[in-house]
């Protein structure tokens, strides 16, 4: 059994003059993480590696998640094919996966996750909201024959 869990950035400011690879977290998205980080970790799930996407929001989104859930950020990685917004390449990214790894979280972007969780998961979500976790497990122990899963878990800040 594989397992992905997909983690959205948290709500990111517009208010600063960046690239949009540099645009930053807002007070809120940091308290949205640390709530949904808070929530995942009561729930003892052992994770095999971590990526994010090198935009700031997401790495910043990533470094809070991992930290609350006291992850070894040697088992961390940052990819380019995560600063994807049509799903894709996260897909890409999926099938792509060492097999040793039976459990990853992943830390992107919208449009992207709320696809990946549509295509993958059993369960319709209109929108992966800033902050939002989608858990996907799929029956096969083998990244690249990862096809429709089910949806184990969303956490979403709202609903906590």
């Amino acid at each position: 059994m594989k397992t992905a869990i997909l983690v959205r950035h948290g709500k990111s400011s517009w208010e600063y003059n960046v690239s949009d690879r540099d645009r930053p977290l807002m007070e809120r998205g940091i308290k949205d993480v640390n709530k949904v980080a808070k929530e995942f970790s009561s729930n003892s799930i052992h994770i095999d590696a971590a990526y994010s996407s090198p935009a700031n929001r997401a790495l910043h989104t990533a470094m809070i998640f991992l930290r609350t859930i006291n992850f070894p950020f040697t088992k961390f990685e940052l990819s380019n094919e995560l600063y994807d917004f049509s799903g894709e390449d996260v897909y890409r990214f999926l099938k792509g996966l060492n097999n040793d790894q039976d459990k990853v979280i992943i830390f992107g972007h919208n449009e992207a996750f709320t696809h990946i969780a549509n295509s993958l998961g059993n369960m319709y979500i209109d929108n992966v909201p800033t902050s939002g976790l989608v858990q996907l497990k799929f029956d096969t122990n083998d990244w690249s024959a990862v096809t429709k899963g089910i949806t184990v878990q969303t956490l979403f800040p709202k609903q906590l």
